[in-house]
Parts: structure tokens; sequence; C-alpha cells
């Protein structure tokens, strides 16, 4: 079992209530508010678990700021006020971010039992395989 120390907890909850706010915000039909209050817990629930020092250098290396322009620049749109035009830039930003964890991530989620045998189906086995070829 992986032992967590106690900013890594409070990081764990204020990124999972960002990315339930940022969901329920998108359900809400683009709700400014919850949209805004879960882009901040998210950005500060990932300084928290990965610590300040590492989210920057994770943010701001050099082959990623196109990502992290797109990303950051999302947040600052949702911020203005425009929540649409922000949550496109923010996800663009977050698959160009975070791409070269999603064929580990799915590369796991093969070994789950349930979710294994459905990833393994003929149609979405070819997109899953699709998706990690070319991320």
């Amino acid at each position: 079992m992986i032992s967590l120390t106690d900013s890594q907890k409070i990081g764990m909850g204020l990124t999972g209530f960002g990315v339930f706010f940022l969901f329920f915000g998108m359900v809400l039909f683009f709700d400014k508010a919850l949209l805004a209050i879960g882009n901040i817990l998210f950005v500060a629930g990932l300084a928290f678990v990965i610590g300040l020092e590492r989210t920057f250098k994770f943010f701001f290396q050099r082959h990623k700021f196109k990502a992290t322009s797109f990303f950051l620049g999302g947040v600052v749109v949702v911020l203005i006020g425009w929540p649409i035009i922000g949550v496109v830039l923010e996800i663009y930003g977050f698959f160009l971010l975070f791409r070269g964890f999603f064929p580990v991530a799915i590369g796991f989620i093969r070994r789950v039992p349930v979710l294994g045998s459905i990833l393994n189906l003929p149609g979405i086995s070819g997109v899953s395989i699709t998706f990690i070829c070319c991320v």
C-alpha cells in the first residue's frame, strides 16, 4: 500500500473536488462559477500532490510550452467569463500535457478485470490501440 503524506492527502481531495466541480460545471451548461472553482481546486490539488517545485517543472518545460499555454490560457479564459471557449482550450492543453501518461493508464486499465475485458472488445480495442499509437 502506498503511504501518502498529509499534504498529498489534501491534494488528492482538492484534485477530486476540482474534477467534480469541472464535471458538474459542464453538466450544468458550462456554469462559469463552478468551472472557475474546479480549475482553481484542480491546479491547487496537483501542486499539493506532487509538490510546488515539481508542478512548476512539469508545466514549464520547454517542450511543453504549447500545452501549458493552452491549459493555463483556458483557465484564464474561464475565469474571465467565456466558459465554453476556455474549456475547449483546457481540454486541448490537458491532452497535450498528459499525452505521455495515457498509454500507461490504458495499459493499467487493461489489467483491471472488468474494465480490461471491455477494452479488449473488437471495436474498443482498435480505438484504444490507435489512441496509444497516435498519442
